[in-house]
């Protein structure tokens, strides 16, 4: 009895596990062909938003890959990943530079994330940051480049990613900042909104920051080498 007891307490979270896996990889399917309408951290962010006000809403509007400013595209794979077209979804060098800069701290501050990594995690998971999220992060990386080419990861990445409070994707972005569309967005507005990316709900109420200021002018001039898929 208690060797039974013991192979199922072994074997059920190897199999919730497993189901989680194969849920993940059939979702990711699912979006090849259909955008989502909703993530993780969109809902997450929501219920906090709602917890002050019940009748909140997100600042969200879906827009194709061809109708996003390639200022913006440029922007921020300068800033955000620079080898997201040569890579397979992971950057080992980063990571291996996060993990050395976390052990100097003592705690988790850097995560060395690719676009697909980011994407991951806004798709499924929780902006936690722990070693196990981390893991969890890389293997819905490798889904996600298993099943999408880089223009698909990049067009889903532009139109989920956090931008403000309660701002998701390069339409709201445009709209919320400079009153304008993606598409219209100028080298200047698109690389002060790559530089946001890292922190946005500070930079929504901080725009006057001066490290915004320099570290736009830095992506100005990295845009012109940026590769795009």
């Amino acid at each position: 009895m208690l060797r039974k007891l013991l192979f199922w307490l072994v074997l059920l979270p190897v199999v919730l596990v497993l189901a989680l896996q194969l849920y993940f990889f059939a979702q990711i399917w699912w979006w090849v062909e259909h955008n989502p309408t909703s993530t993780s951290f969109m809902r997450q962010q929501l219920a906090v938003l709602r917890e002050k006000n019940p009748n909140a809403r997100l600042q969200f509007q879906w827009v194709d890959y061809e109708r996003i400013s390639g200022n913006l595209k440029r922007a921020i794979i300068a800033s955000e990943d620079a080898n997201f077209s040569g890579h397979e979804g992971i950057d080992w060098d980063a990571l291996q530079k996060a993990y050395e800069k976390n052990s100097k701290r003592g705690k988790v501050v850097s995560g060395g994330s690719t676009i697909t990594q980011q994407l991951a995690k806004n798709l499924f998971l929780s902006g936690e940051r722990s070693y196990l999220r981390k893991g969890q992060e890389v293997v819905i990386a490798y889904m996600i480049e298993y099943w999408m080419d880089k223009e698909r990861i990049f067009e889903i990445y532009l139109n989920v990613v956090e931008w403000g409070s309660g701002v998701f994707g390069a339409e709201a972005a445009a709209r919320h900042y400079y009153g304008t569309s993606a598409a219209r967005l100028s080298a200047s507005q698109a690389a002060r909104l790559a530089v946001m990316l890292p922190n946005p709900r500070y930079y929504d109420l901080h725009r006057d920051s001066g490290y915004l200021a320099r570290r736009t002018g830095l992506i100005l001039r990295r845009m012109g080498s940026a590769e795009l898929p």
